[in-house]
């Protein structure tokens, strides 16, 4: 199990979490079920590693003053000039938990639509689920090999294959289309009639 080594906070001044943020920290929280908010410190490095260990949506250890606890990112904010993590806010879990998380859709395999001239047109990029701390995939991946022109692939087709998380949307909301594209000369025929003056 991957851990992150984190720090009570105390002092909340701003002058102090500048200065914190300027020695590559980040002020962050942990919150759960039962338990009191508590405000601490993480490394912006440390952070960054442990996530890319185990994924957006991964449980990880909070080693805190020697108390450990398991946490899940739950939220984060980022400056909006600089990209850089002003704020986490880390969750504690257990395993049997059930969270609500946004998990990231990812396109897999060219599809037959793209092969004969079509456009892949992604409408949902994350999906809301709510499920088992433990069950929460990084992604859900979505093979379009077999999108012909004019398909789609709806929230309803993928269901199947992700028994165990609860999806917060319609069945029929769309994830995926194959649209179809219009052929340059097509497009230049159409501009040439709108721009004719209609008969009086």
């Amino acid at each position: 199990m991957n851990t992150l080594v984190a720090q009570k906070r105390t002092d909340f001044r701003k002058s102090v979490l500048n200065k914190l943020r300027n020695s590559g920290k980040i002020p962050a929280v942990v919150y759960g079920k039962n338990i009191d908010t508590e405000s601490i410190s993480i490394g912006n490095t440390d952070l960054m590693k442990v996530m890319r260990t185990v994924g957006r949506n991964g449980i990880f250890t909070l080693d805190l003053d020697g108390e450990k606890k398991d946490v899940f990112l739950k939220e984060y904010q980022v400056h909006p000039i600089s990209g850089k993590l002003l704020h986490v806010g880390l969750l504690q879990v257990d395993k049997e938990t059930e969270i609500d998380a946004k998990v990231a859709v990812v396109l897999k395999g060219t599809s037959k639509g793209e092969k004969d001239g079509g456009i892949v047109q992604q409408i949902l990029h994350e999906l809301d689920i709510t499920a088992k701390a433990s069950d929460i995939p990084n992604e859900i991946e979505i093979d379009i090999a077999d999108l012909e022109i004019g398909d789609t692939m709806k929230v309803a087709d993928i269901k199947g294959n992700y028994h165990n998380l609860t999806f917060h949307h319609e069945d029929d909301e769309a994830i995926v289309t194959i649209d179809f594209v219009k052929m340059e000369e097509d497009i230049e025929e159409e501009t040439a009639e709108e721009a004719e003056p209609s008969g009086v």
